[in-house]
């Protein structure tokens, strides 16, 4: 029970990793504020949950309803001990060549701006409680092309470098900020992302965890409970002497070419290599 007593914040909470670390922060004590913009699935979360998990509406795309969903956590629980912030979606999929204005704003005010303005409202009902810990979801997309969109990949990055200024300027105020950068998880982001039928969600979705098990040298697809796992560590006492920092929750992915990993691709790689240390040439 790392969280009992403790009010925690989790922003996307209705689906994936927002709902599964819904959960296991209600299972291990905490009193959890669920936000979203889905009100059916927050809902429906929270009434499943013995009254653990209390739903509230919040599009974090818009600063007030941010500073109005910390004030009703704080005014019903008498405090805030934890903010995930998790809400999130694809974002704006053009390159930079044919991105919109709106389209990167708009991805920039989902992804970077709602997490700046969640730590900005949550930090006044933060202070002075014991253990206070804020958590950024980025991504693997954030250290280079490859993994998302550009829009995605700048505004995670931003969300990395947002979690050590802040780090920097909470520490004053005893509070902790930490990020974590998932890979590939299997949730609905990449069916969204693709606007896919949604009856035809549930197969995209099983093509994307079968292709991602052979996408990292961890040799399955990630899943929402492996970054809700993350989320509480890092939230937890245990990470008391980690702040400013990013865990990578990805399976490997980072960890270089496909060659460095995968003993088939290295047996192609080597033998290339060979072949054109032999001069390009069989004879």
């Amino acid at each position: 029970m790392r969280f009992s007593g403790k009010t925690v914040i989790v922003t996307g909470a209705a689906s994936g990793i927002g709902r599964e670390s819904s959960e296991l922060f209600a299972r291990e004590g905490a009193t959890v504020i669920a936000a979203d913009i889905d009100d059916d699935d927050g809902q429906a979360l929270a009434d499943g949950s013995n009254g653990s998990i209390r739903y509230r509406h919040c599009d974090v795309c818009s600063v007030g309803e941010i500073r109005s969903l910390m004030d009703y956590a704080a005014k019903e629980t008498g405090g805030i001990d934890v903010v995930l912030n998790n809400a999130g979606a694809g974002g704006a999929r053009p390159s930079i060549d044919e991105i919109e204005p709106d389209e990167w704003d708009g991805t920039m005010d989902l992804l970077l701006r709602s997490v700046a303005f969640g730590i900005r409202y949550a930090v006044p009902h933060m202070l002075g409680r014991p253990g206070a810990s804020i958590v950024n979801i980025s991504s693997v997309a954030a250290v280079g092309p490859g993994y998302s969109p550009t829009a995605y990949a700048v505004s995670k990055a931003g969300v990395l470098h947002l979690t050590k200024m802040a780090a920097a300027d909470l520490s004053k105020h005893q509070i902790r900020v930490n990020a974590i950068q998932p890979g590939f998880i299997n949730t609905n982001i990449f069916t969204s992302a693709l606007e896919i039928a949604e009856d035809k969600k549930h197969l995209a979705n099983a093509a994307i965890a079968q292709m991602s098990s052979s996408a990292q040298p961890v040799a399955r697809g990630g899943q929402p409970s492996d970054i809700a796992e993350a989320a509480a560590y890092l939230a937890s006492e245990a990470a008391g002497f980690v702040n400013g920092a990013s865990l990578l929750v990805d399976g490997g992915i980072t960890l270089g070419p496909r060659h460095s990993w995968d003993p088939e691709e290295a047996s192609m790689f080597e033998a290339l290599e060979t072949f054109g240390q032999a001069g390009g040439t069989t004879a």
